[in-house]
């Protein structure tokens, strides 16, 4: 009996400590935490947080005010729609064939800026 009740702890005290290490090593890892989409957020798109600050920080300089450069003002939502309608815009920010790069002299915006832009005019270029 002395023999069995040792067999019989033994194999209690293995089952434990196998339930004990499957219990602490299993743990759930979350995709999206694991692989960041550090994609392009073309979905929820606003002027306010989006568009008025890429184009604050990169055109106003120039395109504001009475003496801005080309007569193109770009200070207001009311101004950027104008220049936006006006066909010469997104050329100009996209760097294509026939249009004068912007900003001039300074880096192309990121494909996903102008990405964001572009999906802020197909949703009706709304002041929001």
């Amino acid at each position: 009996m002395g023999h069995q009740t040792i067999k019989r702890g033994l194999k209690s005290a293995i089952l434990i400590g196998v339930i004990t290490f499957m219990a602490t090593a299993c743990f759930k890892d979350n995709e999206e935490d694991l692989y960041p989409d550090n994609g392009c957020n073309t979905e929820n798109v606003s002027f306010s947080a989006t568009v008025q600050p890429a184009i604050n920080n990169n055109c106003v300089s120039c395109h504001s005010g009475p003496g801005a450069s080309g007569g193109v003002r770009l200070g207001s939502h009311a101004e950027i729609v104008a220049a936006v309608d006006g066909g010469r815009f997104l050329g100009a920010i996209k760097h294509e064939s026939g249009f004068s790069a912007m900003p001039q002299g300074g880096n192309k915006l990121s494909d996903c800026t102008i990405s964001q832009i572009d999906a802020w005019i197909a949703q009706g270029k709304l002041n929001n």
